[in-house]
């Protein structure tokens, strides 16, 4: 028996009501990816009904693609922070910033379902996209060269992988885990 969520009733700015729905949608999209999840669970989530998050956001793919937007921009918002407080080490800081936002696995979990939803080629465009404007910014910020970015990214996949699979809360009971990840953490 599904248990009623009380919905909101106080007033609310639609920006601060659309940026809460995003944030519920980050959660339940990174437990079950796009087609897993149910708008009606985004909306109990936020404490809005599910006409008020269509009115929102249209469907429930433009909802995905929003959040998609949102973790995306977060991480390009981070590495920015971060080459901005050290601009000597930008990489470095910038790795330290990604390692940071492992504590939040539901960004990092709806990265990954992202991914895998690039069969459909409205995520597929969001996602290249964005991608590509991460790559940019670190290239432009770092001014390394091909084979360092190429480094660096891979790395920040393997911390994505690693966040997904909860390495960091094994890694210092399991020899592997911080043989793999230890001198990220």
């Amino acid at each position: 028996m599904k248990t009623e969520t009380k919905r909101r009733t106080e007033r609310m700015p639609a920006g601060e009501r659309r940026a809460e729905i995003l944030e519920a949608a980050i959660t339940e999209f990174a437990l079950k990816g796009l087609h897993g999840t149910s708008t009606e669970d985004i909306a109990d989530r936020a404490g809005v009904s599910q006409p008020y998050l269509f009115r929102l956001f249209g469907t429930k793919k433009d909802l995905f693609l929003a959040a998609v937007e949102r973790c995306f921009g977060l991480v390009l918002e981070a590495f920015r922070q971060a080459a901005a407080a050290e601009p000597e080490d930008v990489l470095v800081a910038m790795g330290h910033a990604y390692c940071r936002m492992l504590v939040q696995r539901e960004r990092l979990l709806l990265q990954l379902h992202a991914y895998a939803a690039c069969s459909d080629p409205d995520v597929e465009a969001v996602v290249q996209r964005n991608y590509g404007e991460l790559y940019n910014y670190v290239k432009q910020a770092s001014g390394q060269d091909d084979e360092c970015l190429r480094q660096f990214f891979a790395s920040g996949m393997l911390m994505t992988v690693a966040a997904a699979i909860n390495l960091p809360a094994v890694v210092d009971t399991q020899t592997w885990a911080c043989e793999l990840i230890g001198p990220f953490v």
